[in-house]
């Protein structure tokens, strides 16, 4: 098929399918014309990669999972420890972003509970030494 019927089936513009092809994710046969022809199983292969980048998976990652240097068993292993460990990622970056979330509402704390009659340079300095001293920007006092 040619790369406007694939683009249509896929939802994908040419340039992007013609991208996965230079980064040798998927393969066109060229006809004598110059024009490419892709296989079937291109539809299937690009519809697995659009799932593995929404899922976070960089090209480079989704290139080793579908590579055919695997077969079976293998394969199926390979996948499967993958998805595991993008999975280990995403609980990851959740926990830093809670850390980053209550170190960002510890500071607005700090800024809403400013002591009367302390200015705003002062109050940032106060905020600033707590942090220093592990106390994750809010004052004690």
């Amino acid at each position: 098929m040619r790369i406007g019927e694939l683009a249509r089936r896929t939802g994908l513009s040419a340039s992007r399918i013609r991208f996965y092809e230079a980064s040798g994710l998927i393969a066109a046969r060229r006809l004598g014309n110059g024009y490419r022809d892709y296989p079937e199983q291109a539809v299937r292969a690009l519809e697995i990669i659009t799932c593995g980048q929404q899922a976070g998976f960089s090209l480079e990652e989704m290139g080793r999972l579908t590579g055919a240097s695997a077969m079976g068993a293998e394969r199926h292993e390979r996948l499967l420890a993958s998805l595991k460990g993008k999975v280990a990622e995403i609980e990851a970056m959740q926990q830093r972003l809670a850390q980053n979330r209550a170190q960002l509402l510890a500071i607005i704390s700090g800024i809403e509970g400013k002591p009367q009659g302390m200015d705003c340079d002062e109050n940032a300095q106060r905020l600033i030494a707590d942090w220093q001293r592990g106390e994750g920007g809010v004052s004690k006092a």
